[in-house]
């Protein structure tokens, strides 16, 4: 619950900071601009706010680590990928883009710092509390932040400590330690952003 306004605050920082010419670079998912990432956040956005109001008295089926499936790194071309890219061209343009991001983005922000941690909600056919809900959006924001930054320069990362905790859940998926010391470099090369060290079978989070 700490965590998430440090990370989701940090990425809407770093959409602010752009510039006109950074939004058409490639971001560090396969086939997207950074505009496209930018409306794929937006997208997040509303996933957080309708989620933290489906809240429902079922047992949670998943928590922070559980949730994630791991799953081979997506190349671009599929059938999200298109939309997504259709989606972000729609717009007039980046400050169209960011307006309706800082909108939905600060709403969210306010609706997580409202909501019980101990609640639990529905997502994607599985019911978690709240507090591992969020905690899922830590890794979402982080990797993402990660995928913003991977090809800009003057563009802030994410906080450290945001980092060092989404390596501790994406090892739990793994199934075990990260071979990088450096907690970017890990994250980039265990989530197939960057090629990893051989033998090393990457897993698609974010």
């Amino acid at each position: 619950m700490e965590l998430f306004p440090r990370a989701w605050g940090a990425l809407q920082e770093a959409v602010r900071s752009l510039e006109a010419p950074q939004w058409v670079e490639p971001s560090g998912c396969a086939g997207w601009l950074v505009q496209d990432l930018v409306f794929h956040l937006i997208i997040g956005a509303q996933d957080i706010l309708i989620t933290l109001v489906s809240t429902t008295d079922e047992a949670a089926t998943r928590d922070a680590v559980t949730y994630w499936e791991p799953g081979t790194p997506g190349d671009g071309t599929e059938a999200e990928s298109a939309f997504i890219r259709r989606g972000a061209n729609a717009y007039s343009g980046p400050a169209a883009l960011r307006h309706h991001f800082d909108d939905l983005a600060v709403a969210a922000g306010k609706a997580a710092a409202a909501a019980d941690p101990a609640a639990r909600v529905e997502t994607r056919d599985e019911v978690v509390t709240v507090a591992d809900f969020l905690t899922i959006y830590v890794v979402e924001a982080t990797l993402h932040h990660l995928d913003l930054t991977l090809h800009l320069s003057g563009v802030d990362g994410p906080p450290a400590e945001t980092l060092a905790a989404v390596r501790k859940i994406v090892e739990g998926v793994a199934g075990g330690p990260l071979p990088a010391a450096d907690d970017r470099e890990a994250l980039l090369s265990a989530t197939g952003r960057l090629p990893g060290p051989e033998g090393f079978t990457a897993v698609a989070l974010g």
